[in-house]
């Protein structure tokens, strides 16, 4: 990424002190010293308290040390990838991570989200566009941490969410959801029966009024290979051709709207 014009002061690697609360505490994770100060530097003139890592190892510490409520994660790192670090991360505790990396193509960007990524951002990009991916993604990750309201159950069709505890079971069986995978899920249980466009469902599920379409896609894809007795022929997340996707419920089952 080349370094845009009006770039922000920057900020040491470990992070620097904010004068008033930060917004919340960021790691960066990226070994090219340019992109890691520009985003390092955007990041904490939008108010946020950044620390900065240039490897995997280093990452790992910093995670350690403090748990970031959000991760901006480099994919071509040395000794270890992003998405090795991801992994440990993710092992440790949920955190929401970005993707950040050069590499544009389909195959890396379905295995990032795979991994659990809620975001992945290819380079070159504008650092004002990641800092309002920054603030969407946490943003949601704290609504779902605090639901609104009395929690309730979702339920339909052999499927049973708990907003309130983040699970959910297929006819019985604890499914091994992601951040993302489980807003989706929660959202057609709240909706069943309608046709949302991918872009109705950025704007609701992912809180975008921009990005990469592909994103809905594969989250979709992800989401049949766990819920659906045969993904290749879905018979609850249905595509409606030339428009979008569809959660259908058995007649008797229904669920909350």
């Amino acid at each position: 990424m080349q370094k845009p014009p009006d770039t922000p002061p920057p900020v040491p690697a470990g992070g620097a002190p904010t004068a008033a609360p930060a917004r919340g505490h960021v790691l960066v994770v990226d070994d090219d010293p340019t992109v890691a100060e520009v985003v390092a530097g955007y990041l904490a003139a939008a108010g946020y308290d950044v620390a900065r890592a240039a490897d995997g190892p280093a990452a790992l510490a910093l995670y350690a040390a403090r748990r970031p409520d959000l991760a901006v994660l480099d994919l071509m790192l040395p000794g270890m990838d992003g998405f090795e670090v991801c992994r440990r991360m993710r092992a440790q505790g949920p955190v929401p991570v970005i993707m950040l990396t050069a590499r544009g193509d389909e195959d890396d960007r379905i295995l990032g989200l795979e991994t659990g990524a809620d975001d992945y951002v290819t380079k070159p990009f504008s650092p004002r566009e990641l800092v309002l991916r920054v603030d969407s993604v946490l943003r949601r990750a704290r609504a779902a941490a605090v639901p609104a309201g009395p929690p309730r159950l979702l339920e339909g069709a052999g499927l049973v969410l708990d907003p309130a505890a983040r699970s959910a079971s297929c006819r019985g069986r604890l499914l091994a959801l992601t951040l993302r995978e489980f807003d989706l899920l929660a959202f057609f249980l709240r909706h069943p029966d309608r046709v949302f466009t991918r872009e109705e469902l950025m704007r609701e599920v992912w809180g975008w009024d921009f990005g990469d379409l592909s994103t809905v896609t594969v989250h979709v894809r992800r989401l049949r290979g766990k819920v659906e007795a045969d993904p290749a022929h879905p018979e609850l997340i249905r595509t409606v051709w030339g428009v979008g996707y569809r959660l259908d419920l058995p007649a008797a089952a229904g669920a909350p709207s």
